[in-house]
């Protein structure tokens, strides 16, 4: 499954980001990000390049290339003209139903794949179930600035340091693995 376009909307009435993204394949699939999952995807991300970064740059160098990456995210956006953006395609196929879903929690971890730095993302649903998206590089920064965009938007405060979303989640036994945060 390849991600081809992201969209998202902020509803106002339900305090929830409506997200969805569609693929390739013509599928797509619809979800709902409550406030807590929006943050801490945008926290826990953010933690986690800076923190692979940081293997092969000082912390200062590692923040000032996350702060350059987001930048230049921006400044794409602004470059580009009202015409230049591609309208999101709606596709014919939603495997997991046309109706979205509410995200329950989320789990993020860095991943080597290749020789790139990926995301894996687990979006967990209802009754357990979860759907996993792996991005990285320019569709990463994509989405995490759409997300970012909505926050502002919808007024929901900064970003919490990522120090405060590990302390409200359940410790990780083993440290030798790989860093992932629920």
């Amino acid at each position: 499954m390849s991600i081809k376009q992201f969209n998202a909307t902020y509803s106002v009435h339900d305090d929830r980001i409506l997200f969805r993204f569609n693929t390739v394949e013509d599928t797509e699939f619809r979800f709902w990000f409550t406030r807590r999952v929006s943050l801490f995807i945008l926290a826990a991300t953010a933690h986690l390049i800076a923190k692979n970064l940081e293997q092969t740059h000082s912390p200062e160098a590692a923040k000032a290339i996350v702060d350059f990456g987001k930048e230049s995210i921006q400044v794409e956006k602004g470059g580009q003209g009202e015409n230049q953006v591609d309208a999101y395609q709606p596709a014919n196929h939603f495997p997991l139903g046309a109706d979205a879903l509410l995200v329950m929690d989320v789990k993020c971890a860095l991943e080597k794949q290749a020789q790139e730095d990926v995301l894996s993302l687990d979006l967990v649903l209802p009754g357990g179930a979860n759907i996993n998206l792996k991005m990285a590089g320019q569709t990463l920064h994509a989405m995490c600035a759409l997300l970012n965009q909505l926050r502002e938007h919808a007024a929901w405060g900064d970003v919490p340091q990522v120090q405060d979303v590990i302390a409200a989640a359940t410790p990780v036994a083993d440290k030798s693995k790989k860093q992932l945060f629920h």
